[in-house]
Formats: structure tokens, sequence, C-alpha cells
């Protein structure tokens, strides 16, 4: 029986190795007990080993810190025809051993009992004091117990936890007798809940003042969430929410890595200097951006093709070019790798006879866009052909998209040949865009087959924005062309990383082409006659001062935000806020698709129970079956269905037990197919799936009208109550057609 002991105090995130003294009084003597916090399992690696004259040989292994079996293996190999293996185990352990167990995460509201397994291997019963320190987390029961463990036996203590805020949970647990001690650490992410809402206005002021009312949310969470004042001489900062959505879009597909790559590589230079909430620091984006690239290069055919997923069967020629337009830019942006130079070499042979790859299911129009695509391509890798866009031009007409004209108009005016075709580009360009006294946009959209190549109005005018500054930098639908893009965005980005990416690439350009006034102001904001924040801009910058207030400083009587700017120069602004509704339960909504979600016990229905007020109690150990039901009621393209999970679930991949259905005994016979496998297609209706700590993912890049069922398996590890967010279903590059399902509540005792 645990008796109270006295709650540990918070303090700063531990570093390995850190030394304590012993807890409470005495136990542990004056023996400091040393943290752990190293787990990684794989302890060595060595791939080449040379023995001596005796055929002996010597390898140092510093041991993580698991207390654990570890398998130690050996493979020996003498000439062209002598081999061996050996193995023997290594068992790493303390007289007196803390095991913490948290789940992989938690969200924003869960509350959950933190598990910790104290082991005694000695030969006599111990007193032990249990000490758990916690930073970003609440322990509402305290962080002290004293148990009595009997002796080479083991006790489990919870210490019931509460989220504190979004960022990373650390918990030390510290243990102690009189004989001996141990402490670990141990850190989990706390995810912002799906629930947030955000609202941003932006706006620039070239004099003077301008007032922004606003209204405070009244049903927020306490300590969640915050108004944000931000202020710039560069417009730069209003794409931070566009590069935040870049960099964190949560998909990996071949084409969504080219584009964080894109990002990276062609606004380096900016976002080495413009730093944002949600923006990593710049070491960090050149990491990513390494192993991103790195990923990607694993994913080349040997035709220098590229693959969608990494388990597709074939390339996917528009994908191939877009990947070879990342590598092309990143390599000039400076980053390295050993097989850089090879794959961009092979993909711009590849490109160069695109129309052989290019399915003959394609339409002319989607042939003609990547034809186009290609050709900018490897003008972006230095080989530059204007005769080939020439002849994709000339006549095309209407049967070219607005991208393909920017693209092939870019290539004929940065090699300033085939005046005749870039003339009908230009009067092509001119007779389909809208023009309004303040903006403009282009009057067509993609056809409805042109689902391979991922179009959209918003990225057309990306793409032909990038080419008239190429073309004609004087033109007046330039300066038009970015307001109609800004003016479209919807919370700060536009609708999906094709969008974001070419927008940005045109919007980056603009905006070091033709921000000139160097600016010289001070810029003042007050909330309500309460003054936040003043801050001079000298000389060309692209700082912005940014200033949270938390709404629980926000004065009450506050009814709007008045900005000013005193000096020359153009200010930026952008107010923001953010927030979490007290009520984490959202309803279904359907745009587009239709989504559910349940659970069932897969080994006994009575492991999980549904109450009355639609919670799910679930039994801790239990597996647990969950069904995502998806119906389409018309076709759609380059689906995403995502289903988070509980923190107190954990993901099982049943496929390394070989699920996969008999063929059937005759063709006349229907199959009888599992969940997951689509009838017409006989095979999963999916082309890709993950399995992540946090959610499922099923990816596919065609979906005919009808329902599909997604079915994976989980277990019940962490006791507690938990928030899970809605499953949702979208078309990846026409985020407006989505659907969700309800969130939930689980429960597991």
């Amino acid at each position: 029986m645990a008796d109270a002991a006295p709650s540990p105090e918070k303090s700063s995130e531990p570093r390995r190795g850190e030394k304590y003294e012993g807890i409470s009084g005495g136990e542990s003597g004056s023996r400091p007990v040393v943290l752990r916090s190293d787990f990684n399992p794989l302890a060595n690696f060595s791939p080449t080993v040379k023995t001596d004259g005796d055929g002996r040989a010597t390898v140092k292994v510093k041991v993580p810190d698991n207390l654990t079996r570890y398998r130690v293996m050996a493979v020996a190999a003498s000439g062209e025809r002598r081999f061996g293996t050996f193995e023997t185990d290594l068992t790493a352990r303390l007289p007196l051993m803390a095991r913490p167990s948290p789940p992989r995460f938690l969200n924003f509201g869960d509350r959950c009992e933190l598990p910790v397994v104290v082991q005694n291997l000695n030969d006599a019963p111990q007193t032990v004091t249990i000490a758990v320190r916690a930073t970003n987390a609440a322990l509402p029961e305290g962080g002290g117990r004293r148990i009595t463990i009997p002796a080479n036996d083991r006790v489990e203590v919870r210490f019931p936890v509460a989220t504190d805020r979004v960022g990373k949970a650390v918990f030390v647990v510290r243990t102690a007798s009189r004989a001996s001690g141990d402490a670990a650490v141990v850190t989990i992410p706390v995810y912002t809940p799906a629930t947030t809402e955000a609202f941003a206005v932006y706006g620039e002021l070239d004099a003077g003042a301008t007032v922004q009312p606003i209204a405070l949310p009244r049903d927020a969470v306490t300590g969640f969430g915050a108004l944000d004042i931000t202020t710039s001489s560069t417009e730069v900062q209003s794409l931070t929410d566009a590069v935040v959505y870049e960099l964190g879009y949560p998909f990996e597909c071949s084409e969504q890595l080219s584009s964080r790559i894109l990002t990276v590589a062609a606004l380096g230079d900016v976002l080495r200097e413009f730093k944002a909430e949600g923006i990593p620091a710049p070491e960090v984006l050149k990491k990513d951006t390494d192993q991103e690239i790195a990923v990607l290069l694993g994913r080349f055919r040997s035709d220098g093709g590229v693959r969608l997923w990494p388990d597709s069967r074939e390339a996917d020629p528009f994908v191939s070019a877009h990947v070879g337009h990342a590598l092309a830019l990143a390599r000039s942006a400076g980053f390295k790798h050993p097989e850089l130079d090879a794959k961009i070499a092979a993909n711009l042979n590849y490109l160069k006879n695109i129309e052989a790859h290019i399915p003959k299911d394609y339409s002319p129009r989607e042939r003609r866009e990547i034809g186009a695509y290609a050709v900018y391509v490897r003008m972006k890798m230095g080989d530059r052909d204007p005769a080939k866009a020439a002849r994709l031009a000339v006549g095309a007409g209407k049967t070219l998209s607005g991208e393909s004209l920017g693209w092939l108009l870019a290539v004929l005016s940065e090699s300033n040949g085939a005046p005749a075709a870039r003339a009908a580009l230009r009067q092509t360009i001119s007779n389909r865009i809208t023009e309004t006294a303040g903006a403009a946009q282009f009057g067509d959209g993609p056809d409805a087959d042109d689902w391979h190549t991922f179009g959209s109005k918003r990225r057309a005018e990306g793409v032909i924005l990038d080419a008239l500054m190429s073309d004609a930098p004087a033109s007046d639908l330039i300066p038009k062309l970015v307001r109609g893009l800004l003016g479209h965005r919807v919370a700060g980005q536009w609708g999906s990383t094709q969008e974001n990416v070419f927008i940005l690439l045109a919007l980056g350009r603009y905006f070091k082409t033709y921000e000139k006034d160097p600016p010289g102001f001070t810029a003042r904001a007050w909330v309500g006659e309460r003054l936040a924040s003043e801050s001079r801009f000298l000389g060309r910058t692209t700082e912005r001062r940014q200033t949270a207030i938390p709404f629980g400083m926000v004065p009450p009587d506050a009814k709007d935000v008045t900005l000013a700017k005193d000096g020359p120069g153009r200010m930026y602004y952008r107010i923001g806020m953010r927030y979490a509704p007290q009520n984490l339960v959202l309803a279904p909504l359907d745009a587009g698709f239709e989504v559910t979600r349940s659970y069932e016990g897969a080994d006994d229905p009575a492991d999980v129970k549904r109450r009355p007020d639609g919670t799910w109690e679930v039994r801790a150990g239990s597996r647990v079956k969950v069904t995502v039901t998806m119906t389409a009621i018309s076709r759609r393209v380059h689906v995403a269905l995502s289903d988070p999970l509980p923190g107190g679930f954990e993901t099982l991949n049943t496929t390394l037990k070989g699920t996969e259905p008999p063929p059937p005994e005759n063709a006349d016979a229907a199959p009888v197919l599992p969940d997951n496998w689509w009838f017409r297609g006989f095979g999963p209706w999916y082309d890709h799936l993950a399995l992540r700590d946090d959610r499922a993912e099923a990816f596919t890049t065609r979906l005919e009208d009808g329902t599909y069922v997604l079915t994976y398996f989980v277990r019940a590890t962490t006791p507690g109550e938990f928030i899970v967010p809605p499953p949702k279903a979208e078309e990846m590059y026409h985020a407006e057609t989505f659907g969700r399902g309800a969130s939930a509540r689980v429960v597991v005792k």
C-alpha cells in the first residue's frame, strides 16, 4: 500500500547523467542517483571489425540506459567460403529499477495515469520512496509515494497526470531506498487539440493609423490561446501561415516532400532571417531538408523517374518533374548529398523524353501540361530548350492550362527566343485574365480530368505571376495578381501543397524584387486604450515584431486594436487570434465526404462498451478493432483519410502476420474479402497505408463513388480519459472538399 510522500518541486528539463542526491533524509545514503535518459534499443552496430592473428577482436560498447536484455549477434567471414555466426545475451540491471511507461503522446485536455513499475532485485524487502517531477504537466494527486516491495519482486504505482499546455511533457522519476536508487526521464509530445480555431486579418499601412475591431471568444479554454499582433516592413510576414502549412503538412508522398524542399530552397535566405512562430530554426530546417532529400533520392527508378509513394510500382511523370524541380533548386541553394548530381542527371534524361513516360490514358491537356513543366524544370537544371517550348505553345490555344502558359512563357522569356510563340502566350494569358480596379485573377480552372497534375486556379495564377516577372517586369498585372492571390487566402494560406508552394515561389520573388523603399518608421499598437507594442524598423530587414497577449491579460473592455506608423516605408501587419473552445467535441461535417468511426473488442466484445453519452469505455490491456467508414458520392482524386488515436492507444501492425486474402476458387464466385479490400478492384482501396504513433493514414490517387472501410487494430495501453480528434477525409489538392466524423472521448480503465 502506498503512503503519501512529499511531492517534488517542478524545475527545468533534466540532462542525461545528471546526479541526484538521496530522496528523503538518509535514504540511499549519500550516494548520488544517476539519471537515465538514453533508451536507444540499438546499443552498437559495427559493420566491419578485423580480428588479430589469433582470430580475436574487441569492440567497446557504451550500453544505453535501458535496463533490459540485449541480444549480442556476430557474423564472421573469412575468404569466400568460410562463414560463421554466434549469439548470446547481455542483461543490464540495477538492484532497484524504475520503469516509467507513459503513452507515446497526449492531446491537450487529456488526463491519464502514468504507470511506474519499480523492481526490487535485492534478497530482502525494500521500503522505497518514489518521486515524480513533471514539466508541462500537472500531478493532481501529488508526485510522491512510499511503498514496500517484497524481495525479488515488483510493484506498479500509478500517478494521475493532466496535460498543462501544448508542447513537450517531461517526467523525471526517482526512486530510492536505504540500499540503492534509480532515476529515469521520459519526454512525450502534447499536441494542440484538433479543435483549435484560428483567425487572422492582414493589411498594410502607408501612413496614419488604422483600427481593427476585435471580439474575444467567450468559450475559450483557460490558459490556451492569445491575441497576436505582428508588424514588419516587408510583406513576407504575410506568408507565415502558408510557410507553416507547407512545412508542417503531415503526409509524405513525393510531391509533398518536394514542395517542402522547394519552400526551403527558394525562400531559405528569407527564412534564415525571418523568425516566426511555427517555422523551425535554420539548423533544424537544414537537417529536415537533408533528410527529405535523402528520402526522395531513395524513390528514384533506374530510368530517372520517381515514385509517388515508396511502395508504388511505377513512376509518376508529373511528380518526377516536381522532384527534379525541388532537387535542382536545392542544389542551387547549397544542399548536398553524395547521389544528388547523379540523380538530377538521370531525372534530366527522363524529362527530355517525358512524352514516352506519360501513360496513354492521360488527357491531351494533361500531356501538354506535363511537357510544359518538364521543359521548365530542364531550364532550372541548366538545360534550356526554347525550341521545344515553342512547339508546345504554338497553336495550342485553350488546350493549354494556365500553368502550361506560365511555364512555357518563362522558358521563352528567360531564353529570349521564339518571339512569335512568346507573343501568342502573352495574348492568351491576357485574354484569360479577369481584372478589377485592384486585383486580377486567372479565369479558367482545371478540367475535370486533369487530376494527374494537381491543377487549380490559384496555382495557375502563381505560375503566371512568376512568368510575368521574367517576361514583363513592369506589367501592371503583376501587383494585381499579387493582391488577388493574397485575397484568396483562407486562414493565411491557400488550398493545397501545390497551390502554396508555387504561390510562395512567385511571391517570394516578388517581394525581393519590388519592395524597394528603405523603411525607417516606428510601428505602434494599442489594445483598447493600452499601448501593447512599439517597434522601430530601420533599413531593409525581414524582421517582424510579434506581441502575443494571453487572453487573460487582454483588458476586458478592449473592443479594438489600433495600429499606427510614423516614418517612411510601408508597414505590414497581422492581427491573429488562436484559441481552443471549451467544448472539444466536434459534430460530423460533410463537405464532400461522410466519415464515421467506431471501436469494438477484437478478442472479447465486452472489452469495449459505449456509454449513453457516447463515451467509449475500453478495458486496459485489450486489443481494439478500429473501423473508419468513408463515403464519397462522386469520384474523388488524391484522397487522404486520417484517423487520430487517443493517447492511451498504440497501433498494432497486423500485416507482419500475413493477412492477404486467398484468391477466389473460380471466376464466377465472389471472393470473400476482409475489411479494407475493395471488391471492384480486388485489392486494398488505398495505395498507401501508414500507421503512426498518433494516427492511422490511408491514401489513394483515385477514388470512385462508393463506401470504403479502413480497419486497423490497436491496444489500450494507458488508463485515463482521452480526447480523440475526429477522423477526416480530404482531397489533398482541393482541401475545400473534405469531411470529418465526430470527436470522441475514450476512457481506458
